[in-house]
């Protein structure tokens, strides 16, 4: 009986040691996750020994052990055949082996909606970016890229229907864009109406047919001529793998089909690029006209239908957007891109643009308020030669629809930036063309 025990503590030992001692014979486990992985461990730094060095330890330890994807693959296998849930915190196992991102569930619910502030936030932000570049005689247009589960919710778990019963985010924005007078590209409504299903199963974004469908529309909105994919020959390799599966079972990806068409897009990259999700990605083609676009992950399905189009194009993932980036590429076209799952994220986001000042006088602007109001947590920002002011707003005096005003030093009004912080505070951020000075003196008006 003795024996048998320390048979079962042997291998309890040996079963603990295997992610460590796999290190020494399999090498350093990379994970596959859609995330940025802990760096190997420094003990010395420039400033002395770090005292970090045994947290940063365990840290990278518990993203590179030996033997990690299987471990963590055979976990997920498990909890999803016995239990049919995942075990990946970010990703939900839908029907038929369909897999969705959690951070569009509160929209795919109806819970945690943006108030109507917030919504004209991000609505007249695109407005006022929409103004700069058209009196540069630059088109813009926005669009957004629909949640998965926007379109193919049939296919989430029983337990998170029924789909929301009122409009979401995406729906309800519109109709600021809309008032705001955006030029807005609705996708939702464009993948609505087609029988094909133009999503990846096992990814979160749009396939390349699907991608091709949305450059299709967004050029059309642009009068932009283009070639068509519609009657384009194309083949469907088996060889994707989606960004769900590698998280959910990073050491058994199923390749799922692809479609590439043929000829592909004919455009060549301005230096070397690892794949199309780089930050900052220059090209050029055969086609006309010069474009900067503004894009998250959906963009790099997108890219190559753009970027055959304009004879030069760039595409920026940096956030804010760094409107200076028009005059720099001498662009004729502004794109924005944005998924549907982070129109939240925007009203905390101001663009990097000088603001826009008012010339008329101040009589003549309808403010409904007969005086200046205080600044709270006011901040000055160096910006080279120019300053970034942020501010929050008196939630009292504040409609859905005030527009925002700041005099600097009892001379200019300009107009700021509305965004909304994370805790719901209603605020401003705006770029001034002056130098830092702690003796500035900045007003607050609303409209």
């Amino acid at each position: 009986m003795k024996r048998k025990y320390e048979i079962y503590i042997g291998l309890f030992f040996i079963i603990c040691l295997l992610p460590s001692v796999g290190l020494f014979f399999s090498g350093v486990s990379q994970s596959m996750e859609n995330r940025e992985t802990a760096k190997a461990p420094v003990l010395l730094e420039k400033d002395g020994v770090n005292k970090y060095f045994l947290s940063d330890t365990g840290k990278w330890f518990e993203d590179h052990f030996a033997f990690r994807n299987e471990m963590v693959t055979g976990y997920a296998k498990l909890m999803g055949k016995t239990l049919g849930v995942s075990s990946q915190q970010r990703v939900i196992v839908g029907k038929d082996g369909w897999l969705f991102y959690k951070d569009s569930l509160k929209d795919f619910q109806g819970t945690e909606q943006m108030t109507d502030r917030q919504l004209f936030d991000i609505a007249h932000s695109l407005a006022m970016i929409q103004q700069y570049a058209q009196k540069d005689g630059i088109q813009f247009v926005f669009t957004i890229a629909p949640n998965k589960n926007s379109l193919y919710g049939s296919y989430m778990p029983y337990y998170y229907q029924p789909f929301r019963k009122t409009e979401g985010n995406m729906e309800r924005l519109k109709k600021y864009l809309q008032a705001e007078r955006v030029n807005y590209i609705d996708l939702y409504e464009v993948f609505q109406n087609q029988h094909e299903i133009l999503y990846h199963k096992r990814d979160s974004h749009w396939n390349y047919q699907g991608a091709a469908l949305a450059a299709d529309r967004i050029l059309q909105g642009l009068g932009k001529q283009h070639p068509s994919y519609a009657d384009r020959k194309f083949t469907v390799r088996a060889d994707f793998e989606g960004d769900l599966d590698k998280m959910l079972y990073p050491s058994a990806v199923k390749p799922e089909e692809e479609i590439y068409y043929d000829p592909p897009a004919q455009f060549t990259y301005c230096e070397e690029v690892e794949s199309n999700f780089a930050p900052k990605i220059s090209t050029r083609s055969a086609g006309m006209g010069s474009l900067v676009m503004y894009r998250d992950s959906f963009g790099n399905a997108l890219l190559p239908y753009m970027a055959e189009v304009y004879e030069t194009a760039y595409f920026s993932r940096a956030l804010p957007y760094q409107l200076q980036d028009l005059a720099q590429h001498q662009a004729d076209t502004l794109i924005i891109e944005r998924a549907e799952r982070f129109l939240p994220d925007m009203v905390q986001e101001a663009p990097y643009m000088e603001a826009p000042n008012i010339e008329v006088p101040l009589a003549d602007i309808k403010t409904g308020a007969e005086k200046t109001l205080e600044i709270a947590d006011l901040r000055q920002i160096k910006q080279g030669d120019s300053i970034q002011v942020t501010g929050k707003v008196p939630a009292d005096v504040l409609k859905d629809n005030s527009r925002i005003y700041i005099r600097v030093n009892d001379r200019q009004w300009y107009e700021a930036f509305p965004v909304s912080d994370a805790d719901g505070r209603e605020g401003f951020s705006i770029l001034l063309p002056i130098a830092y000075d702690e003796e500035n003196k900045f007003e607050l008006l609303l409209e």
